[in-house]
């Protein structure tokens, strides 16, 4: 399993038209604590607040959406205030800065690469990590947030459901949906909520959530259980499972692999589910 000090999942967001070089530097200048730990001609890698997001060149197939967003912790007010005000700077507001029931400062926003943060301030105590992916199951996949959760959780070690909080029906929402919930996988904290409004968009590539993983057991186990069940292969180590949320099983030396040689891309390319034994023999042939 993936050692301690190792964040074993974290989101990755398609960046059309290969900006991801672009996007890694507007996000230095907007968050604070943020940095660029890695960058080749195919990721930018970010960290804020020390959480890993993989920034991935690519192009016009797929957008992120707001089925998968992006909360944004922090005790300050003035900071989400701050960070509204740069993110919607030709971006645009999904809901109002304003104080909430939940929160004394909250806003929704869409920033102008398209990619959704929900910036929320809230109490020192309730901040475990400071960037959560939080889905939203709507259309065919509304009021199944929890069921999504316990088999996500059924898969992955040092998992669970840390909280529900569940609509009464006077929001103008199916009484008993998710409303917010809080779940771990392998220690990684996400969010869910369903929503019954009607929505031009669904779960997609745009925003995937990467795991990585040491053994190929870990790959097979992974891979085996997201696609149970209605859940797709794609290529390339790309699944979707069975309500459409898109995942990449990798290994974690991949990186590593991928700088020994270029047959290691190309060894890539010709498979759905990673193999790490095709991959080395790939970094090892002969150019």
């Amino acid at each position: 399993m993936a050692q301690k000090n190792h964040q074993p999942i974290y989101p990755c967001i398609w960046c059309k038209n290969n900006n991801a070089p672009e996007m890694a530097g507007f996000y230095v200048s907007v968050f604070p604590d943020t940095k660029i730990t890695d960058e080749d001609r195919y990721v930018d890698i970010i960290t804020i607040g020390g959480q890993r997001i993989m920034l991935l060149n690519g192009n016009e197939e797929s957008f992120p959406n707001p089925s998968i967003s992006l909360m944004y912790l922090t005790t300050s007010e003035k900071e989400v205030e701050d960070l509204y005000a740069k993110l919607t700077q030709e971006g645009s507001t999904l809901m109002p800065l304003d104080s909430y029931p939940f929160s004394p400062k909250y806003a929704w926003v869409e920033d102008r690469y398209g990619v959704s943060w929900q910036l929320i301030a809230a109490e020192a105590k309730d901040i475990i990590q400071k960037v959560v992916p939080t889905m939203m199951f709507v259309g065919d996949n509304n009021g199944k947030a929890e069921e999504a959760m316990s088999f996500y959780t059924s898969l992955f070690p040092e998992s669970g459901i840390r909280g529900i909080s569940r609509y009464t029906g006077e929001e103008g929402e199916t009484a008993g949906n998710i409303q917010h919930a809080e779940f771990a996988l392998n220690g990684y904290l996400l969010m869910s909520m369903d929503s019954s409004y009607p929505h031009a968009f669904n779960f997609n590539e745009g925003v995937s959530l990467v795991v990585e993983c040491d053994t190929q057991e870990e790959i097979d186990h992974y891979w085996d259980g997201l696609t149970a069940d209605g859940g797709q292969e794609v290529m390339c180590g790309w699944l979707t499972d069975k309500y459409g949320v898109s995942w990449q099983i990798t290994p974690r030396e991949f990186e590593e692999l991928i700088l020994k040689s270029p047959k290691v891309f190309e060894a890539m390319l010709k498979i759905k589910k990673m193999d790490i034994r095709k991959l080395r023999e790939a970094a090892e042939s002969p150019e």
